[in-house]
């Protein structure tokens, strides 16, 4: 099974440059899941309805999130709604969050888990999943998680702590791509950060002499969006169906000057 992971869509940059070579890339690499983290395609924080739609047409199976995955108001009722399943939030939120932290189809459980190095102190990430793999979705061959954290140290022990349970973990959040791509000894494929899909000339995803001056100032600055060439980071994720072990990881990378 080939499973192309996309690294945070930002903005409407991100979401223009997912229309364009999601679609390529589905039919190139001859593609069976494409995985998004999206939580930041609605003008930089959060996401709509409409944006969760523009990336179903553009040919994105699963959509992953974060810490900004209540910023659009909306999502607070949109995540309960049927037909939502493929639209998650971070499993390990308390009890009584909406919507739900794991999709399961055709012998494959995706599953979206948040950090806490740094970030929402949440329920435990290593424990949440754990859980959940003990469970019935835990017997699906093919499992892959989007681990959404601040901390590389974080990132990687998760993907230690789960070699041999699941296909894959691969890292979102920080926006910056890494080049650690590697199969575990167990056969988990493992990367801490695909890195994003947005502006290239930016302070990931943001107007440089915005996040400058915030950081020179000291002082409450509002981040928009960049503008410029696109970058488009992904891992393509190859996966034996029958025993879930990965055979192979890489990255996927491209740069747009025109979306």
């Amino acid at each position: 099974m080939r499973i192309l992971a996309l690294g945070d869509i930002f903005g409407a940059p991100g979401r223009q440059a997912a229309r364009k070579l999601v679609p390529e890339l589905r039919a190139s690499l001859d593609l069976d899941l494409v995985v998004a983290n999206a939580e930041n395609m609605a003008g930089g924080k959060g996401m709509t309805a409409q944006t969760l739609a523009e990336l179903r047409a553009a040919g994105v199976d699963i959509v992953t999130s974060g810490n900004h995955v209540w910023d659009q108001r909306e999502m607070l009722t949109y995540l309960d709604k049927p037909g939502t399943e493929s639209v998650l939030r971070p499993l390990n939120y308390p009890p009584g969050a909406p919507g739900r932290g794991w999709w399961l189809g055709d012998g494959v459980l995706v599953v979206n888990l948040m950090g806490r190095l740094f970030m929402r102190d949440l329920d435990c990430p290593f424990q949440a999943i754990d859980r959940l793999l003990e469970g019935p979705a835990g017997e699906a061959p093919i499992k892959i998680v989007d681990f959404h954290a601040e901390a590389t140290s974080e990132k990687i022990a998760l993907a230690w702590h789960l070699d041999g349970r699941v296909s894959a973990v691969f890292g979102t959040h920080t926006h910056v791509p890494t080049a650690d791509a590697r199969i575990l000894p167990g056969g988990t494929a493992a990367i801490t950060d695909v890195g994003m899909v947005g502006p290239h000339h930016s302070v990931i995803g943001m107007p440089p002499a915005e996040a400058v001056r915030g950081f020179v100032t000291g002082l409450p600055t509002k981040f928009g969006v960049a503008e410029g060439p696109v970058q488009f980071n992904a891992v393509l994720i190859e996966v034996d169906a029958q025993t879930g072990r990965a055979d192979a990881i890489c990255r996927v990378d491209r740069l747009l000057e025109d979306t």
